[in-house]
Formats: C-alpha cells, structure tokens, sequence
C-alpha cells in the first residue's frame, strides 16, 4: 500500500492518479471529507487525517509499506513560516514506530539553511529532519511549478497581464505537476533500500515572458508580462492577502530565487511543455 501525503492537491494527486494506473494499491490522505467520494471512485483508498496530529497520522502511515511526503503550504493570511515549520514537526513525530518500509519527500530546487524564505528554509529543515531519521527515504527537488501560474488565467484573459514578482526575462526550471506525479511514482516503487536526491523538471526553462506568450497563444489575444518591482516585493504580497509575515517571508524567497537560484547539472526531465500545460489550463476553465 501506497500512502499519498497531500494527496488532494496538484502534485500529491498526479502522484495518485499515476500509481493507480500502474495497478498499486494507494491511500491518499486527506483532511476534507468531501474528497472520499471522488478518490473511492477512482479506485483509492481514503484517510482522513489532520497534518497537525502526529499520533492519527502515525495510524494512517501504519497502515503502508511506501510513503509520500509533502509539507501542505499555509494559507497565505497566515504567518506562514510558522505554520509550516509546526506541521513538518508533526509529520516527522508521527514517522518515529510508524513503521514504512520507505520514503518519497518532495522538496524544492534551492533548499537552504535560511530564516523566513518560505519553502527554501522549510523544506531543507524537512530534508535534515528526514536524514536523522532510520527509514530510507528518497527526495524530490522540484522546479519551480507550472501550476503556481494558474491564478494568472483570470486577469491574462480579462486584461491581457500576467503579474510577476520574478523579472519578466528571468529564466528559470519549471515543471507540470503531472510530471512530479511520474518520477514521484518511479521511485515510490523503486527498491526501498534505494536512496536518492532528484531534480526534476520540465524539457527546458522558461520565463515570465514565456509565460506570457503561451496564455497569449492560448487565448489568441496580447497578453503582457507586469512586473513586481524588487523594492514593491513585501507590498505587493500584501495587496494578494498575505500576512505581514508572509508577505516578507515570499520577498525573501522570490529574492534568494532570482539571486542566486541553484541549478542541477543533469535533472530528470518531465515531458509536459509550458506550452502545453498553459493550452490544458486554459481550456479546462
């Protein structure tokens, strides 16, 4: 049995998806009850669980020999940081007895020992936090997510914009999240003992311009890349609903990004385009 931590969202669920196609028994886990109907259907099993609950989650671990990790992200009016740093706490209580035989973990490209950067600090905490632990586990560094742009259909339609807080030209990995649910499945059902770190992202890099290009192509009207500018970062998190807090904790992630991103030598690489992925999106709504 397969258990899929984040099993609902975009990556946790093509994960799901993918291994129910190659005929695993999978667990996705869940905290909204609504979502059983639909995962039933499909063929999975459901879990409802809360990731701030270490001992009911250990239960729902217990009960697979595979296990997918990812660190659900806070609500953005929330102090982000916080709330991540408490629910990775929760899930590593609830692995000590739990008993898998093995670890998937996504993380991201640029995990780093760093304060108040989002994703970059938590996640390498999440890493560190899984090395002193028995169970072998493998780790996804994934590229920055084709679906983070999807809020960006709404005023790419209305208005012809596509806001960005990177700068229009900077290039940068990207991946489709169907592509994570592909190298997620190949090593949740690699050997256990078998331990890894892996980049993953799409054929090639892309920037905001190309963004803008492809939900232009998408929607046969102009549409143009607005940038953020560096010293509106904090105020223009603000103005989408972010917390204090977060607002500075995603400046200082956007800026280790943009300054010194590390890029992988030899990444797996998904097959979905940018293009596709936009044309897909875009068409669904």
């Amino acid at each position: 049995m397969h258990i899929v931590l984040g099993g609902t969202g975009h990556v946790g669920s093509a994960l799901a998806e993918e291994l129910i196609a190659r005929g695993e028994a999978v667990t996705v886990v869940t905290h909204d009850p609504a979502k059983r109907g639909d995962w039933e259907a499909r063929g999975a099993r459901v879990a409802l669980a809360d990731v701030r609950d270490p001992s009911g989650l250990r239960e729902v671990f217990r009960r697979g020999r595979r296990l997918f990790l990812l660190n659900p992200p806070a609500a953005v009016a929330a102090d982000t940081d916080m709330v991540e740093r408490e629910s990775v706490r929760s899930i590593v209580a609830a692995l000590q007895d739990s008993g898998p035989e093995k670890i998937v973990a996504e993380s991201t490209y640029g995990a780093q020992p760093i304060e108040r950067a989002g994703d970059l600090g938590v996640l390498y905490e999440m890493e560190r936090a899984l090395e002193a632990q028995p169970i072998p586990f493998s780790t996804i560094r994934a590229a920055y997510y084709m679906s983070n742009w999807d809020a960006a259909l709404a005023t790419a339609r209305a208005d012809g914009i596509v806001r960005s807080f990177l700068p229009a030209s900077f290039r940068l990995p990207m991946v489709a999240p169907c592509d994570l649910g592909r190298v997620a499945a190949e090593l949740m059902t690699a050997p256990a003992a078998e331990r890894e770190v892996r980049y993953a992202e799409g054929p090639r890099r892309y920037a905001p311009e190309d963004v803008a290009v492809c939900f232009a192509s998408a929607l046969g009207r102009e549409v143009r890349v607005e940038e953020v500018p560096r010293d509106r970062w904090v105020e223009g998190f603000r103005e989408l609903g972010f917390s204090a807090p977060a607002a500075s904790s995603y400046a200082a992630m956007t800026a280790a990004t943009v300054d010194g991103l590390e890029l992988a030598e030899h990444p797996w690489r998904g097959e979905t385009t940018l293009r596709e992925y936009i044309d897909a999106l875009a068409g669904a709504a």
